[in-house]
């Protein structure tokens, strides 16, 4: 069922067959028996392991043999009693006292086997030789490392040199090292797990260690874990329907991708409504896709009424935020107030709309920086939409000359320079307005139209030095604030005593070329 290997299903078969159990010496399976006497078959199998272990650790001559009680065949090992074949135990057509002549053979093989591996000849050999299979282990790993490092990383960056890619240049490096890191690391757990099950095979304690650990292991995998609409599923169930749904999840991502590039870019339509297109492709795919998985994998979906019905209270009170994102999200397809690749503003970010999610939405700014907003705040909130319905957009640039400039000048100056931008355009044509009367300059406006909007700023900056160097060129002044200041009294002005003195002290002091201390300020030098 669930594809172990046959040696595995054999070894431990009880686990998948509660009828039949194997009976077991060192953690090697022996032969198969089944229930009786009131015994389960693991019962059963249970005792003839014990006996066959005890049998194993004695110094006795081992003898088996096979005598007939109530006309039926029995072993006994050492005069003790062992196991009655009965007409289940035997395999393939075998008469159980055929059947008892091969357990018998089989039964002393194995109990010889188990007495030599306890020799201490054979645990220097055995030990010799995993110290061997470490050694070589440890080079293999080293050079899995020299391998995956040099000529497999050369490789790599040869092909991908050689094959020519969208994405940036600065990810490839990235996503080459994060790929081999994986699969050496997959490697060398798998040459070390490898390993670590030939040496607990070659001794008998860690061999049988490794089959009760194994066996308690599978055991626990393959009980029924959850019960639904009676039919109980086990870890196992659980893992594959994970797998296969997510195996669906990215399948329905890659068919996306080819439907966008494919299909939908050769219609030539924007890029909004292609992403809308993808977008409810991909998600009813996945939904189709996860019913018929459900249903494939067993799982009747009219027992799920009572968690469809537990899943939307939860939703309505403890995920409301996440549903209503989830319902902006659809807004946002549909109505379509903002698409992909438009430039866009709210609150205080400002940028172009990479992607439209169920949950929220991803806006990259100018500093290349990606913002994700909630879908709700597009729909809550004041939206800037550059490009909605017409990506063409005006400009406004604020300019003062100084009030002994002539405005016929400036204004066919500041034409110029707009003229000049090749980004500006001609249709709608620039405007040059009169503001007014400033108190310190005469104010003009240069009103520009521009097709990309998210080059406004960068195109504001080229408008600005232009109109700067034509200023210069054309002596035209770009005045600063300034003030008159009207000082009332008389004049000349009438200072104090103290004030005339200190004056006279400073006038005295620069006169010698040296510092003095001045009297009433606190006997401070005084360094003018």
């Amino acid at each position: 069922m669930f594809g172990f290997p046959a040696s595995a299903q054999e070894q431990f078969q009880p686990l998948f067959q509660s009828n039949i159990a194997g009976v077991t010496l060192d953690g090697r399976a022996i032969f198969k028996v089944s229930g009786a006497e009131n015994l389960t078959a693991q019962e059963r199998a249970e005792m003839i392991s014990t006996k066959l272990q005890q049998a194993a650790i004695s110094t006795e001559p081992i003898e088996v043999k096979v005598k007939p009680i109530n006309e039926q065949p029995t072993l006994w090992l050492n005069n003790s009693y062992l196991l009655t074949v009965t007409q289940e135990d035997t395999q393939k057509q075998n008469l159980p006292e055929d059947q008892a002549q091969i357990w018998r053979s089989e039964i002393q093989e194995a109990v010889k086997e188990a007495r030599k591996e306890r020799s201490l000849d054979f645990f220097k050999k055995t030990t010799f030789k995993s110290i061997l299979v470490l050694f070589l282990g440890g080079l293999v790993h080293w050079g899995l490392g020299w391998f995956w490092h040099h000529s497999l990383h050369r490789f790599f960056q040869l092909f991908i040199k050689s094959t020519p890619e969208s994405s940036p240049s600065g990810n490839k490096p990235q996503n080459l090292e994060l790929f081999l890191s994986l699969t050496l690391a997959g490697t060398r757990l798998g040459l070390w797990t490898a390993i670590i099950l030939y040496l607990t095979n070659q001794f008998p304690f860690t061999r049988l260690l490794s089959y009760r650990l194994t066996g308690t292991l599978i055991s626990t995998l393959t009980s029924k874990l959850i019960t639904i609409n009676k039919a109980s599923y086990s870890i196992p169930d659980l893992l594959i329907l994970v797998s296969l749904v997510w195996g669906l999840i990215v399948f329905a991502k890659v068919i996306t991708d080819l439907l966008q590039s494919r299909v939908l870019n050769a219609t030539r339509i924007s890029r909004g409504a292609q992403e809308v297109v993808a977008v409810i492709f991909r998600y009813g795919f996945i939904s189709l896709g996860t019913i018929v998985l459900l249903q494939v994998w067993g799982l009747d979906l009219s027992s799920l009424t009572i968690l469809a019905s537990a899943l939307g209270i939860g939703i309505g009170f403890g995920f409301q935020d996440i549903a209503k994102n989830f319902g902006s999200g659809l807004v946002l397809l549909f109505e379509r107030p903002i698409q992909v690749g438009d430039f866009v503003e709210v609150g205080d970010y400002m940028g172009t709309v990479e992607r439209i999610g169920a949950r929220s939405t991803v806006i990259k700014t100018l500093d290349q920086v990606s913002i994700i907003v909630p879908n709700s705040r597009f729909l809550e909130s004041e939206l800037i939409n550059w490009h909605h319905d017409n990506p063409i957009s005006g400009l406004r640039l604020s300019v003062g000359v100084a009030y002994k400039s002539s405005v016929e000048i400036v204004k066919d100056l500041l034409l110029s320079a707009a003229k000049a931008n090749s980004e500006v355009l001609s249709l709608p044509s620039p405007q040059v307005l009169f503001k007014g009367f400033g108190d310190n300059s005469l104010n003009f406006e240069l009103r520009v139209w521009i097709s990309k909007p998210s080059r406004q700023f960068i195109i504001k900056s080229d408008l600005y030095f232009q109109i700067e160097s034509l200023f210069r060129q054309y002596k035209i002044e770009i005045p600063f604030p300034q003030r008159d200041v009207n000082i009332r009294g008389s004049v000349p002005l009438e200072l104090s005593p103290e004030l005339q003195a200190l004056i006279r002290q400073i006038a005295e002091n620069k006169t010698n070329g040296y510092p003095q201390k001045l009297e009433g300020f606190g006997g401070q030098n005084s360094n003018p």
